[in-house]
């Protein structure tokens, strides 16, 4: 008797962990499906957008084509106050301007980000993961594309008013930075996610190095990084936006992160409640 209520017991554990496993497997794939569902909606969204434009919103891009114009004025000064400072730059901050800025760094980390909300069921991580993704995929796109149709030089290239459209050496690829777009994606994403000024202001502080560091390294014009910034900001609360109006992650309104300071006997630290 004893031994098949012990049988009776290993038995039960094991459908039960073999259900648990099948019941998380499950929850993962429907996650994928409804996160990946997301994605291709605020990515189509985003070029859909301009055609429902208001005067507000004509008017904020006539703003950005404004101040685009101006840093182009701009762009030889700037450039060359820039390089003279590479060498004065630490080399820590270079490091950090010149592996945070490739694709494959940002898609380690977004995968990760994403991939942690992902296997631990925390909507509020996967959302942003999504919210960097989706945002990232869409600026990257008109990228791309700008990059092809403008053709301008870079500075080690040539001067800010070349321009070869359509040439497909990497040195006339330019216009906007890249690597200012995906960094700042990131950075934006993550900073919305905080009410917090000082939180904020330290994740935007990191994510401009891999812009800035695009000017001392002379791989692009202010105008090229100023504008790469500017559409990443615009890509991120497009998507943020849809996300919140069709309410896709509806625990994100009671997921604020929000930081105190605490401190105890012996003790002191921030913590951060999801």
């Amino acid at each position: 008797m004893r031994f098949f209520l012990i049988l009776f017991f290993f038995s039960t554990l094991i459908y039960s962990q073999t259900d648990s496993t099948s019941n998380k497997n499950n929850r993962i794939w429907e996650d994928l499906k409804y996160d990946g569902n997301v994605a291709f909606k605020g990515l189509v969204n985003s070029y859909k957008q301009p055609l429902s434009w208001k005067k507000d919103d004509f008017l904020t891009a006539g703003g950005i084509l404004v101040g685009t114009g101006l840093m182009y004025l701009a762009d030889n000064e700037v450039n060359g106050f820039f390089v003279k400072q590479d060498k004065h730059i630490p080399h820590l901050v270079k490091q950090v301007g010149f592996y945070g800025g490739k694709p494959q760094t940002f898609f380690l980390v977004s995968a990760g980000v994403y991939g942690f909300g992902l296997l631990t069921d925390n909507e509020k991580i996967r959302r942003t993961g999504v919210l960097i993704i989706t945002s990232a995929a869409a600026s990257g796109i008109l990228q791309s594309f700008s990059k092809n149709i403008a053709g301008r030089a870079r500075p080690s290239n040539g001067d800010h008013n070349d321009f070869k459209p359509f040439n497909g050496n990497a040195g006339f690829h330019s216009f906007p930075s890249g690597h200012a777009m995906l960094s700042f994606s990131m950075a934006h994403a993550v900073a919305k996610q905080f009410d917090n000024f000082w939180v904020k202001a330290g994740i935007y502080g990191v994510g401009s190095i891999v812009p800035i560091s695009r000017l001392w390294a002379n791989a692009h014009w202010v105008s090229d990084v100023g504008l790469g910034m500017v559409i990443s900001i615009v890509f991120v609360d497009g998507v943020d936006n849809f996300m919140n109006k069709k309410n896709y992650y509806p625990s994100n309104k009671q997921t604020k992160i929000s930081w105190k300071l605490k401190a105890g006997l012996g003790t002191i630290g921030v913590v951060g409640t999801f």
